[in-house]
């Protein structure tokens, strides 16, 4: 029996390349490996409707389609090593597994604080069970609430937090203004009104120096010496690859596993990475290579590194996505299309007016590389209709 082709990773993106494997057309052996007991699942409503309840945790797995009935899984296992050059992959429970193609999908986990204090009420949301037991602690009567860092997740988190009733809810962030980094200064601070309107408090331009309390967090401790009292502290400050199984193998893993054009790892033919992971130069733009969490990525690359692994990439084009992204956050929605942060330097505003719904245009030598709106349903459909137009640009290498 020939080897199967091992998918290392077994949530949205190594879901994804399976079904567009055999897509594909191949027809030979995939098993997919990951680390949690769970199917694969939707994260976003993670830190939104299931942690605010409107959603039940059994609502977020994915239908596999009829097409991957015959895959392996083997769930609650961990890829813990790789030898590229001998084509085999070393599980947590010891068994070697060989492969005729690899697929790198093992995804990120959250990065933690290194600070001094209890580690006990400090949490994240990254699984099931972060968001569960976040849950939990956010429906307590009277809870305080200091999220660190302002950035996606730490600004759905705070929004779900005064939903449920929190006593008080604060974001903490060294950056000036939430979501500075994705967004640019205009609609950031548009952003930052708006949350101060709805109950949430912003300390901005420090960091977390510690945190207070015995077995229990009772407070946070800022950089200027300021504490602040908390019962429940999540830490949204980042993200780190999880990467360190393929260590030895002369990849450049410094952010995620660097890829060509068309996803490959290493130069190597049989090896492929997708999803969040994967850092990879788009065409569309200055060719840079970059990681994109967006929630449209893992289907992306799965298509274009699923041809590559069944050797259909003579004349396949580069690899060219445009990065797609929405965030809902009280009652309103940021929804993006391209990328915004590549025209930081030069935003306008397109339709609309900071105050209500709005639509901003970025732009890198005068050229349109990304529109974000902010707002409701019209704000978000203003969005959409420059997807065309954006798909259209040629490459700012060009």
């Amino acid at each position: 029996m020939s080897a199967p082709i091992v998918v290392a990773g077994a949530s949205m993106a190594g879901l994804r390349a399976a079904e567009q494997l055999r897509a594909a057309g191949w027809t030979g052996g995939i098993t997919l490996v990951g680390d949690e007991p769970h199917m694969p699942y939707n994260r976003p409503p993670l830190s939104k409707e299931v942690l605010s309840g409107k959603a039940p945790f059994e609502s977020l797995a994915f239908r596999p389609r009829a097409s991957v009935a015959d895959v392996t899984w083997r769930l609650g296992t961990r890829v813990a090593t790789a030898d590229l050059d001998r084509h085999t992959v070393g599980l947590d429970d010891g068994e070697t597994l060989t492969y005729a193609g690899l697929v790198v999908a093992t995804g990120m986990r959250p990065r933690r604080l290194n600070c001094p204090g209890p580690r006990a009420g400090r949490h994240t949301v990254r699984t099931l069970a972060d968001a569960q037991g976040l849950r939990e602690a956010l429906t307590r009567p009277g809870a305080r609430v200091v999220v660190v860092g302002a950035g996606f997740i730490g600004c759905e988190v705070a929004a779900t937090a005064v939903a449920l009733g929190a006593a008080e809810v604060t974001v903490v962030d060294p950056l000036p203004l939430p979501m500075i980094g994705p967004l640019g200064e205009l609609l950031a601070g548009a952003l930052l009104k708006r949350h101060e309107e709805r109950g949430v408090r912003f300390t901005l331009g420090t960091g977390v120096a510690g945190f207070e309390g015995q077995d229990q967090v009772s407070g946070v401790v800022l950089a200027d010496g300021t504490v602040l009292a908390a019962d429940v502290v999540v830490e949204s400050v980042g993200s780190l690859a999880n990467t360190e199984w393929l260590d030895g193998n002369g990849l450049d893993l410094t952010d995620g596993v660097l890829t060509d054009e068309h996803l490959r790892v290493g130069g190597r033919p049989d090896v492929v990475a997708v999803g969040d992971v994967a850092r990879f130069p788009n065409a569309r733009y200055d060719g840079v290579p970059r990681r994109v969490e967006h929630w449209s990525i893992p289907t992306d690359t799965a298509k274009h590194a699923a041809r590559v692994l069944t050797g259909q990439d003579t004349g396949l084009a580069p690899f060219a996505p445009l990065p797609t992204f929405w965030s809902d956050q009280h009652d309103f929605r940021l929804q993006s299309f391209g990328a915004p942060a590549l025209g930081r330097d030069d935003v306008r505003v397109l339709d609309g007016d900071l105050d209500g719904d709005v639509l901003a245009g970025y732009h890198t030598g005068g050229r349109l590389v990304g529109v974000v709106a902010l707002g409701g349903q019209a704000a978000a459909a203003a969005a959409a209709r420059y997807r065309a137009e954006l798909l259209k640009q040629p490459a700012l290498t060009a």
